[in-house]
C-alpha cells in the first residue's frame, strides 16, 4: 500500500516551547489513521503544519511519495488535502450552499450562480451520504449538520486526504456513528482519512492505524487491531485510568435549585423548554441527558440568565431569579461552565490570567478598590493552572494559543474555584483528553463532597452514569423520565432520549 502522507522529523517551536519534536508519521493511502494523545501533546499542531496553517522549523512533508512545501492552506488544497477544524468556520447568516462555496463561488455572467451551487451541494451530499438542505440558513442548524457542511466544503475543493480535528467533540453518539459510516464510505471511494480524537472507543471502532503522541513526540504507531484501549492509555498518560462509577454517600442536603414549570423559546421563537420541573439538593449531582437540540442548551441559558424564560420560575435557596441578570445570578452563588467554551467560556484574545480574573475584577484580593492587582491575579492563576493541569508557558499566555482541551481547563479552573453553592456544568469534558477527563470527574466529585449542588449536562452517557446521583432525560423540551444513577443502563437512557417512555404504559411519544 502506498503512502498518502509522510512526515519526516517535523519540528515546530513556539518560542522556547517545542510542540513537535522530530515527529515522524506515515499514513497509508486508503486508510483511516487516528492520532491520539493528551491535550498539548502536539496533535493539532502537527496537522496544522501538514495543512500549511503553520510552517515547520524542521523536517519535510511528502504527499504521494513526493516532497512538497506546504506554504499555506491554498497549497495544501492544491495537493489534495482538506481539513475540518474542531471549531467550525461557517457564516451563520449564509445558506448551506453559500458556505460550501464561500471563496470559490460559481459564477455566471458576472454574478454568483446560486442554482449551480445548490445543485453541486446536492450532488456532493448525495454521493458522500452527507444529508443537508442546501437552501437552509446555517445559523438555524444543529452542530451535527454544521459539521457535515464543513466536510462538504473540503470535498467541494477536491480533497482526497481529509484531516478531522476532534470530529465528534460536538456530536451526539448517534451523530458520531453516522460520521463513522461516512468516513468508511470515503475510504471505500479511495480516499484517506486522518482524525484526531480523545475517545478511544472511536479509535477502536473506526480506525485502521493509530499513532500516539506524548509531550510533542511520537510514542508509537500500531495497527489498531493489535492494541487495546488500555495499551493506548498507558502510551498516552503513562498510567492506568478508571472511569467506573464513583463511590459516594447519599445526599442529605437541602434544596439549592428549584425549577417549576419552566418554559422558554429558542432563537426562532419556538418552544425549546416545555414545562420542566426538578430540584437539585446540596451535595447532589443531577445529570441531564439527551440528544443535542432537545432543550438542554436553552435550559442552561435560562438558569444562567442568558435567555429569558417565557413562563415558570427557578429559585436558588428560595430566591426567585427567573428574571435576574447574569451578574445577579452569579452573585447569588452560581458558577457556570458553558457548553461552548469559545462562544461563552473564554476571550481567546486575552491571557489565561485575564480569563481567570473574569467575574472577580472588583473582588479582593484580586482587586483593591477599582484597581486590579495583577501580581495577585498572576499568582492565583499560576496556582489554578497547576491544580487543573493547564499546559502553557504561564499565566500571560494568550488563550488562543491553547489547545481546545486546555481552553476548557481554563474555564473549569475559573468556575470551580468560585465559592458557589450551585454549579451549572454543561459538557465539562468536551474535547478533553483521557487523563484530564479523569481529573475533571474527580473535581466534580470533590465539589459534590463539599456540599455543592451540581447540574451536569452531558452528551456522554458514560460520564453521566459515572457521576450523577439522578439522571433526567430531555426530549423535545420535555423531561421524559428520571433514572437512578447507580442502576441505570445506556439502553434505558437511549430509549428515553429517543422519546420512548419507559413507564408501565411504555407509550411512544416520538
Amino acid at each position: 500500500m502506498s503512502h498518502a502522507v509522510e512526515l519526516r522529523g517535523i519540528v515546530k517551536r513556539f518560542g522556547t516551547f517545542v510542540a513537535n519534536d522530530c515527529v515522524d508519521l506515515v499514513v497509508k493511502a486508503g486508510e483511516i489513521h487516528a492520532i491520539v494523545g493528551e491535550n498539548g501533546a502536539g496533535k493539532t499542531t502537527l496537522m496544522n503544519v501538514l495543512f500549511g496553517l503553520l510552517q515547520p522549523d524542521g523536517g519535510e512533508i511528502l504527499i504521494d511519495g513526493k516532497p512538497i512545501v506546504v506554504a499555506n492552506p491554498r497549497a495544501a488544497i492544491a495537493a489534495g488535502l482538506g481539513m475540518v477544524h474542531q471549531h467550525f468556520k461557517l457564516v451563520p447568516s449564509l445558506t448551506v450552499a453559500e458556505n460550501v462555496f464561500l471563496g470559490m463561488e460559481r459564477g455566471r455572467a458576472g454574478f454568483v450562480d446560486h442554482k449551480a451551487q445548490i445543485a453541486e451541494t446536492e450532488r456532493l451530499s448525495r454521493d458522500f451520504g452527507l444529508k443537508v438542505d442546501p437552501t437552509e440558513q446555517v445559523g438555524l442548524l444543529s452542530v451535527g449538520i454544521e459539521q457535515r457542511i464543513e466536510i462538504l466544503k473540503v470535498l467541494a475543493r477536491g480533497a482526497r486526504i481529509i484531516i478531522l480535528d476532534e470530529p465528534t467533540a460536538v456530536l451526539t453518539p448517534q451523530e458520531s456513528r453516522e460520521l463513522f459510516q461516512t468516513l468508511r464510505g470515503f475510504v471505500a471511494q479511495g480516499m484517506t482519512v486522518i482524525f484526531i480524537t480523545h475517545h478511544l472507543e472511536e479509535v477502536m471502532a473506526v480506525s485502521d492505524t493509530v499513532t500516539v503522541l506524548r509531550l510533542g513526540r511520537k510514542v508509537d504507531t500500531r495497527p489498531t487491531a493489535d492494541v487495546t484501549k488500555n495499551d493506548l492509555v498507558q502510551m498516552m498518560v503513562g498510567r492506568s485510568v478508571s472511569f467506573d462509577r464513583r463511590q459516594r454517600e447519599p445526599s442529605t442536603g437541602g434544596t439549592v435549585l428549584s425549577v417549576k414549570d419552566l418554559w422558554c423559546r429558542d432563537d426562532r421563537g419556538l418552544p425549546a423548554v416545555r414545562g420542566v420541573s426538578f430540584d437539585v439538593r446540596a451535595g447532589e449531582v443531577v445529570g441531564i441527558a439527551g440528544v443535542a437540540g432537545n432543550g438542554q442548551t436553552e435550559l442552561a441559558e435560562v438558569l444562567s440568565g442568558l435567555r429569558p424564560a417565557s413562563h415558570g420560575t427557578f429559585r436558588i435557596h428560595g430566591e426567585d431569579l427567573t428574571a435576574a441578570s447574569p451578574r445577579r445570578i452569579r452573585d447569588t452563588g452560581v458558577a457556570h461552565v458553558p457548553g461552548d467554551r469559545v462562544v461563552r467560556g473564554v476571550d481567546r484574545q486575552s491571557s489565561i490570567a485575564a480569563n481567570i480574573l473574569m467575574g472577580r475584577q472588583d473582588t479582593p484580593p484580586w482587586a483593591r478598590g477599582s484597581l486590579i492587582d495583577w501580581a495577585v491575579v498572576r499568582e492565583r492563576s499560576s496556582e489554578m493552572m497547576e491544580r487543573f493541569d493547564v499546559r502553557a508557558s504561564g499565566p500571560d499566555a494568550l488563550v488562543k494559543s491553547l489547545s481546545g482541551g486546555n481552553m476548557q481547563k481554563v474555564v473549569l479552573a475559573r468556575e470551580f474555584s468560585h465559592d458557589a453553592d450551585f454549579l451549572l456544568v454543561d459538557q465539562p469534558t468536551r474535547g478533553v483528553d483521557i487523563g484530564a477527563t479523569e481529573s475533571i470527574h474527580n473535581e466534580i466529585m470533590r465539589q459534590r463532597a463539599d456540599g455543592r449542588a451540581i447540574l451536569l449536562i452531558s452528551v456522554q452517557l458514560d460520564e453521566l452514569i459515572a457521576l450523577a446521583d439522578r439522571i433526567l432525560v430531555m426530549f423535545n423540551g420535555l423531561i421524559m423520565g428520571e433514572l437512578p444513577g447507580d442502576s441505570v443502563s445506556e439502553e434505558a437512557l437511549g430509549l428515553l432520549m429517543a422519546g420512548v417512555q419507559t413507564g408501565p404504559d411504555r407509550a411512544a411519544v416520538a
